[in-house]
């Protein structure tokens, strides 16, 4: 499985224009968050895939060792067989000494093979796995920018909030600017004013007419005095 279809999904979505989705969205705050469980489960599915190429990476890693061990072991086989083989012929012994020479020659086809096994799958090892250690710095980004969208979607979720706040706060105040109370405190307060002015003119009417009834008063008095100095002075 190559890394562009490993990760396809994952690119599209980067791909997307998300600030259009987001802004024909009813609620950002969901679709934000619509939008980190699909790039998570993105994630979840890219990890399955890569476990599964560095499984068959293992594997063919196995089957290289299990060919280089077996090339070794024939390799030793045929020179157990070829020194029994000398080691008969020596003794004269031709036809068993021919026997284990055949032996060392069949250990000898069973070593190139391997070997042969050993080297054709080299490539491909270093092929796949250079595909696993680009898969796996891919993972790795793919993680670190889930944990950048986390936190951008936490910091877009709380400035909305602040801004749905501050214009609750704002459209208040506009209401409060629009049907002011205080204006119904200065009709009452001028009808207050009104009331004290009347009772200031009734406390001045009334202090004007004390005044004139003792000015009568004093008059009168005058009155009195004429006439009993009068009298004295026909007496």
């Amino acid at each position: 499985m190559s890394k562009q279809t490993i990760l396809g999904r994952v690119t599209q979505l980067a791909k997307a224009n998300i600030n259009a989705l987001l802004d024909q969205a009813e609620d950002p705050q969901k679709m934000l968050d619509q939008l980190i469980r699909d790039y998570s489960n993105n994630i979840s599915e890219a990890e399955q895939a890569v476990a599964t190429t560095i499984g068959n990476l293992r594997l063919m890693e196995q089957d290289h060792q299990e060919d280089v061990a077996a090339a070794k072991e024939w390799g030793e086989k045929a020179l157990a067989a070829s020194k029994k083989g000398d080691t008969l012929r020596a003794a004269g012994q031709t036809a068993e000494a021919d026997r284990f020479d055949n032996l060392a020659k069949v250990a000898l086809g069973r070593q190139l093979q391997s070997e042969k096994e050993a080297t054709t799958a080299e490539p491909t090892i270093a092929a796949q796995t250079e595909v696993v250690e680009k898969l796996k710095t891919g993972l790795d980004q793919m993680k670190g920018k889930l944990g950048e969208l986390q936190a951008k979607r936490d910091e877009l979720v709380a400035r909305a909030k602040s801004a749905q706040a501050q214009n609750t706060m704002m459209d208040a105040v506009k209401n409060i600017d629009v049907l002011d109370p205080t204006s119904e405190l200065s009709r009452f307060e001028d009808k207050v004013r009104r009331e004290e002015a009347k009772a200031m003119g009734k406390q001045e009417l009334a202090a004007s007419s004390l005044d004139a009834q003792f000015e009568q008063l004093d008059a009168l008095g005058d009155s009195a005095e004429i006439e009993a100095r009068l009298a004295a002075l026909k007496g």
